[in-house]
């Protein structure tokens, strides 16, 4: 991202988008669902934690330093309401092969 959306000499933008890619990440792997390779975290929490991903990187130009520059700034807001997004609309419920 920091390259496609040009702030790739933002240093501390670029370290924050490996922190959250990282997060999603782990955060996919571990949950119980069709994708999940280990299966340990509920969808529900899969949902919180992408919602408290996206709160963190909405604010994170302002948080980390980095909000007067554009390019940065607008992507972490676009990924925020994304994040925010997708953690609000997607629907809760696992599917019965994952249940407990």
């Amino acid at each position: 991202m920091p390259k496609l959306a040009g702030f790739e000499d933002e240093k501390t933008a670029v370290t924050m988008t490996r922190v959250l890619a990282g997060n999603i990440l782990t955060v996919g792997l571990f949950t119980r669902a069709e994708w999940g390779v280990f299966k340990k975290i509920p969808f529900k929490t899969h949902l919180i934690l992408d919602i408290a991903a996206g709160v963190l990187a909405a604010g994170a130009p302002w948080l980390l330093g980095f909000s007067k520059n554009k390019a940065a700034r607008n992507a972490f807001l676009a990924l925020g309401a994304i994040e925010i997004s997708a953690g609000l609309l997607s629907k809760p419920e696992e599917m019965p092969k994952y249940r407990d």
